[in-house]
């Protein structure tokens, strides 16, 4: 009988963890790293385009570069809807001037998207205006992705506020903040972090930056902390490891770390001048980079637990007591790198891929040409063998894994696009700069 019992609790145990593991809460996943946390699923589509595995289509009202998050059945998005005429994106690599604010009334909203089916469960408005800032071409006013916890739904508009829902699309609290001006007028892009019972949010701007503290319960702020920096894009990322847990965030002057309470634990100079990319960690490391085009220093680090005070390197050094690796120019600007197998992987937003030994930095191969005349900015995302990279034109380059770099075949959807999918139920979740795909074979 006790065996018994043991084997139905265990079997209920895996049966719970896959089920967590088929979550997608967050930007890139439940650990931010843009792969599943289970081991590979053969189910997972490799093959595709606008009529070969698609499950479903589905057309999401607005404008909106925040990634899908999932949570049992549901996929939620983000937009912003115009009652007047809106410009359509360009791709690849510019200057946008800055540009006068919007005069038309928009519409921050929140969807609720059935996984099944693709039908829209519910909608909601969240803020309504003409919008008093601007925002880059490429850019949208609801580019940060939103997360949740399973009972509730943080959606993050950059220059408006933070807004909590329950999972039936009904708003629990909110918190407006007034807007900050950022660099030549392109607006906002990084996304919250969730981490027991804390939304932790950073808002790197050119007023005056901060990383504060939010209770996921009710709103009210438990800490903000000053931050002496310049407008950035990137998502904080919350670092747990064997030493302690600390808030990371990145930064065109300094990376900065912050304990739970807000106080700074160590920090590192020598990123480009603009920031975009998301920490990330494994095997025990943190890996961070920052690449802006316009910089000739586009570094990586890899970085060990326990830091404190500035840990950057000296003149000529390549690593140091917290450092364990360092390229001076393997950073990349928009897309977020990535950790398969043994091997760090950067995908360049002018199509090249470069791969290093995640634990040493031994380069494994050096730029390899992707695709000529190709832009990316989505990050890529990895499972069974294979790296997925999709350009801002909605084609996705399948890329063998491994030591030697192949191009495989290529998906093609046909729709301009900037956002990173969604991995969940052996399917892909990607979003367009109109729709919502679900991919499965």
């Amino acid at each position: 009988m006790f065996r018994r019992i043991l084997c139905l609790v265990v079997s209920s145990w895996c049966l719970l963890s896959v089920a967590a593991a088929q979550e997608w809460p967050r930007f890139r996943g439940p650990d931010g790293a843009g792969i599943v946390t289970m081991p590979d699923d053969p189910a997972l589509p490799d093959t595709w385009s606008r009529t070969q595995n698609v499950v479903w289509r589905t057309d999401i009202p607005g404008v909106g570069w925040s990634s899908p998050v999932v949570w049992g059945r549901t996929v939620f998005v983000t937009a912003v809807v115009s009652d007047g005429a809106v410009e359509a994106p360009i791709g690849g690599l510019y200057r946008d001037g800055e540009r006068p604010p919007p005069v038309d009334v928009h519409h921050w909203m929140a969807y609720a998207v059935d996984l099944d089916s693709g039908d829209i469960r519910w909608q909601t408005e969240l803020f309504s205006g003409a919008p008093d800032h601007s925002k880059h071409l490429k850019n949208s006013f609801a580019s940060e992705t939103p997360v949740t916890d399973g009972e509730r739904l943080y959606v993050y508009f950059g220059n408006v506020g933070v807004f909590c829902l329950d999972l039936d699309g009904r708003e629990l609290w909110s918190v407006e903040w007034p807007p900050v001006r950022t660099r030549s007028g392109w607006g906002t892009g990084a996304s919250p972090v969730l981490h027991n019972g804390r939304l932790y949010v950073v808002s790197d701007n050119d007023d005056q930056s901060f990383i504060t503290a939010l209770s996921a319960e009710t709103g009210a702020e438990v800490w903000r902390t000053p931050r002496d920096e310049g407008t950035n894009w990137a998502t904080p990322y919350v670092w747990e490891h064997e030493v302690r847990t600390e808030i990371v965030t990145t930064g065109a002057d300094q990376v900065r770390s912050y304990d739970l309470d807000g106080r700074l634990l160590w920090q590192l100079g020598g990123l480009s001048s603009i920031t975009v990319p998301m920490p990330f960690s494994r095997f025990g490391l943190l890996y961070l980079e920052a690449g802006y085009t316009g910089d000739r220093q586009r570094p990586v680090y890899a970085i060990r637990p326990g830091a404190t005070g500035d840990i950057s390197l000296e003149p000529g050094q390549t690593s140091n007591d917290y450092i364990a690796w360092h390229l001076p120019q393997g950073g990349t600007y928009n897309t977020s790198p990535l950790v398969y197998g043994d091997y760090y992987y950067t995908l360049m937003d002018r199509g090249f891929m470069t791969a290093h030994d995640a634990r040493t930095g031994e380069q494994i191969y050096s730029r390899r040409r992707i695709a000529v005349g190709t832009g990316f900015t989505a990050s890529p995302w990895a499972y069974n063998g294979q790296i997925f990279a999709m350009s801002e034109e909605g084609e996705t380059f399948v890329i063998r894994a491994g030591s030697d770099f192949e191009v495989l075949h290529t998906n093609d959807l046909d729709e301009f696009t900037l956002a990173t999918p969604a991995i969940v139920d052996a399917s892909l979740i990607i979003r367009t700069h109109s729709a919502l795909y679900r991919i499965a074979e």
